[in-house]
């Protein structure tokens, strides 16, 4: 406890968590992101590299994000998900809500694998004040978001592989999960959970 002029106020990690405010200035994140994008473009030699950085820097933010929001909406006993489609629901609506202030444009099985899931955002919040120099002209930033999305899976225990990707005017983020993945899901089914 800390004691001021007589009062007794908690300690701010003595409080219950709270919502906490909801909303980052559009303009600030993208100051940001913009110098995270100058700082690792800087210090790599091609944009596979810059992709792949950035993926990790969303990783980190991904681990905790996922944490943070599981307590928030669920309380001191947060609902752990154990199926595929229940933890890409989830972050597809919920996370991405507390995230970008709106559920994802759409989520879909792919037709290629049965490992496969895309998750559809017409405009990223990354994508939209960046301009990408003639010399690294394919980059896509979103890669940033394919990272947080990795790291929500994997704290989750979902292994996979998440990129990002220009198709028709919007990223897709394409999620593949690892086989240890698909065998546990399989396992659920056979199951009949």
């Amino acid at each position: 406890m800390l004691h001021t002029s007589g009062s007794t106020q908690k300690h701010p990690l003595d409080r219950p968590l709270g919502r906490g405010k909801s909303e980052v200035s559009l303009s600030a994140f993208c100051f940001l992101f913009s110098e995270l994008v100058q700082y690792h473009q800087s210090r790599v030699e091609s944009i596979a590299e810059l992709e792949s950085n950035l993926n990790d820097q969303g990783y980190d933010v991904g681990l905790r994000v996922l944490e943070l929001v599981s307590f928030r909406e669920n309380g001191k006993t947060p609902k752990r998900e154990t199926r595929v489609l229940g933890i890409l629901q989830f972050l597809a609506t919920t996370l991405w809500k507390s995230l970008f202030g709106k559920s994802a444009d759409s989520l879909e099985k792919s037709v290629d694998g049965d490992n496969e899931y895309m998750i559809h955002e017409k405009d990223p919040c990354t994508n939209v004040f960046v301009s990408v120099p003639r010399d690294m002209g394919s980059v896509n930033v979103a890669s940033y978001i394919a990272g947080i999305i990795r790291g929500v899976l994997e704290g989750a225990s979902f292994p996979c592989e998440v990129t990002a990707h220009y198709v028709d005017e919007k990223t897709v983020f394409l999620v593949k999960f690892k086989k240890e993945v698909m065998q546990r899901e399989a396992a659920f089914e056979q199951a009949g959970r």
